[in-house]
């Protein structure tokens, strides 16, 4: 467990249920393997007893003995599949919740080391498998503990020396089942994980780019590449089983030798007599102390099991951890402890000056800043047009601003430092639409609405309308049409027209809008820019954009240049 950090350790004590989730469908657990292990004995003793034909009575309490575990083996298993599940589900909603709070503050500068498809794997594939830790690795290794002890107890009161050779060979099996598969299964553990990761980033990759991929004649490597690492997820999944494999015959093996010692010691004693036992029940005692074992062995394989189903679980924890990092990067903003209001909640927003001196910003995990030395003003109904070649920061600007990435220099809102703001305050009155606008796999309507969930449709057409979209969304079925999943179903200028309305919507006193022409054909490209500005032209309200694109005089009362980085 060394290489298990602190942080893993934090991500594990999440997944693990509270003990009053926990202890109902443990219980249940050792109930139902006991029950199993009883009915087996009282089976195999009724059976051999009443070939011998002792008295009714009992024949009478072993009948009842068998009907009472086997019904209660049924209840106590469904009890421990109902409440241990239940208690994972909901604690896995926790995990998730609590994950997800770690995440937001370093969201979206400092997750950029992560590719999307791993990220996505992390937080799905791997939380899910968290899951895990109390249902396949803590409750297995207590439940088999605690039956085998019990059993390894009951056999020992019959025949001493079977019951000690019971005891070496669960000790046996446990070991050497371990040493075994982890021998052959621990690494590959240790690269299911990620190489799911890897696979999804290049299936996503791939997807995304295909179009580009087919028109420069690059998706044939690509398209390897990808089989190569399936090749190795496969590779290493068939390792696993393997591993698996060996284990089952080492259980089996030592359940084995566990029967064939308990008849071996077993056989002298019977013949020497039973001390306690009537001489008619020396034979089914001595039948249930060889029979046992089978069904304890059943029980014990799950501990190699769920050891190594621990080591996949550490490296899921340890993935899940690793997403976000121990210290907040120096990059990434953090709100004061008393962070200070532009406006009361209660009250509308109001104009807003954004003034920079001398900003500067660079991404976590970078020496050198992407942007620097940058001063500017803007006020209510200025339009500035912000350009530069690519790598000079621009994008990194418009990430500043919105206070995804801290500054250095000074950045103002109504003469207010921004540090001394709390983020959410900063992005109440400054807005950003990206240079590749998210979509929801929803309606118009609903990725119109989470921008003011109290609009209603005259607001949505009316919108609508300002940026241009109005006869487009009549003709696609209203509001109701569907976008499509990351916005499939419209095009790269209609894209960012929904992203203005959006903005339009939350009516922020800043807006940025940041290349919204990259994903745009150059004919409809001055087109959408004279739309956008004119659409966002307002008195009350500040425009930066960004882009390549050229932008007539008459749309901007200023002009910034940023010059490229080295």
């Amino acid at each position: 467990m060394s290489d298990v950090t602190s942080a893993s350790r934090n991500v594990l004590r999440l997944a693990q249920p509270r003990p009053r989730w926990f202890a109902p469908g443990l219980l249940a657990g050792i109930g139902s393997a006991v029950m199993a292990v009883a009915l087996l004995a009282c089976s195999a003793w009724l059976i051999t007893a009443a070939a011998e034909m002792p008295s009714l009575a009992i024949l009478g309490m072993a009948i009842v003995g068998v009907r009472a575990f086997a019904i209660f083996r049924s209840v106590l298993r469904y009890l421990e599949r109902l409440t241990s599940h239940d208690a994972a589900f909901r604690q896995l909603a926790e995990l998730r919740l609590g994950i997800f709070r770690r995440i937001v503050p370093v969201a979206p500068a400092g997750l950029a080391s992560t590719g999307r498809g791993d990220l996505l794997t992390r937080l799905v594939r791997d939380v899910d498998d968290l899951q895990d830790l109390p249902l396949r690795v803590v409750q297995p290794l207590l439940v088999a503990g605690v039956t085998a002890g019990l059993s390894v107890i009951g056999i020992w009161l019959i025949v001493p020396m079977a019951g000690l050779t019971l005891l070496v060979c669960l000790l046996l099996a446990g070991l050497l089942g371990t040493v075994f598969s982890g021998s052959l299964t621990a690494r590959a553990d240790r690269e299911l994980a990620p190489l799911r990761g890897a696979l999804a980033d290049e299936v996503l990759e791939i997807v995304l780019n295909l179009d580009v991929l087919t028109a420069f004649d690059a998706l044939t490597p690509r398209l390897a590449h990808l089989a190569r690492t399936d090749e190795r997820l496969r590779l290493a999944a068939l390792r696993r089983s393997v591993g698996v494999g060996v284990q089952s015959a080492v259980v089996a093996l030592c359940a084995g030798v566990a029967t064939l010692s308990a008849l071996y010691f077993g056989i002298p004693a019977l013949e020497s007599g039973g001390g306690l036992l009537s001489p008619e029940l020396l034979v089914p005692t001595l039948v249930v102390a060889v029979l046992v074992p089978m069904a304890v062995f059943e029980v014990f394989g799950m501990i190699p099991l769920a050891i190594g189903a621990w080591r996949q679980v550490r490296v899921s924890a340890r993935r899940v951890a690793d997403v976000v990092p121990q210290a907040v990067p120096a990059e990434i903003p953090v709100d004061g402890v008393k962070p200070q209001e532009l406006f009361s909640p209660d009250h509308a927003v109001g104009p807003v000056v954004l003034e920079l001196t001398d900003l500067g910003a660079r991404w976590p995990d970078q020496v050198e800043p992407a942007v620097a030395g940058v001063t500017l003003r803007l006020a209510p109904g200025d339009c500035v047009h912000l350009a530069g070649p690519s790598g000079a920061g621009k994008t990194t600007l418009a990430q500043t601003l919105v206070r995804f990435l801290d500054y250095t220099g000074s950045y103002r809102l109504n003469g207010v430092e921004a540090r001394l703001l709390a983020q959410t305050e900063v992005r109440r009155v400054v807005g950003l639409c990206e240079q590749r606008p998210w979509l929801f796999d929803d309606s118009i309507r609903q990725n119109l609405l989470f921008a003011r969930d109290t609009a209603t449709d005259a607001d949505l057409e009316a919108v609508l309308a300002r940026v241009g979209l109005a006869e487009w969304a009549a003709k696609r079925g209203g509001l109701d049409a569907r976008v499509g999943e990351r916005g499939v179903l419209v095009s790269g200028g209609q894209a960012q027209r929904i992203a203005l309305a959006r903005a339009l919507l939350a009516d922020f006193p800043v807006l940025i809008v940041d290349e919204p022409t990259a994903n745009v054909d150059s004919a409809g490209a001055d087109a959408l820019v004279r739309d956008i500005l004119t659409a966002a032209a307002d008195a009350h309200r500040a425009v930066l954009l960004i882009s390549h694109t050229p932008v007539p005089d008459e749309l901007v009362t200023l002009r910034v240049t940023l010059s490229a980085r080295r």
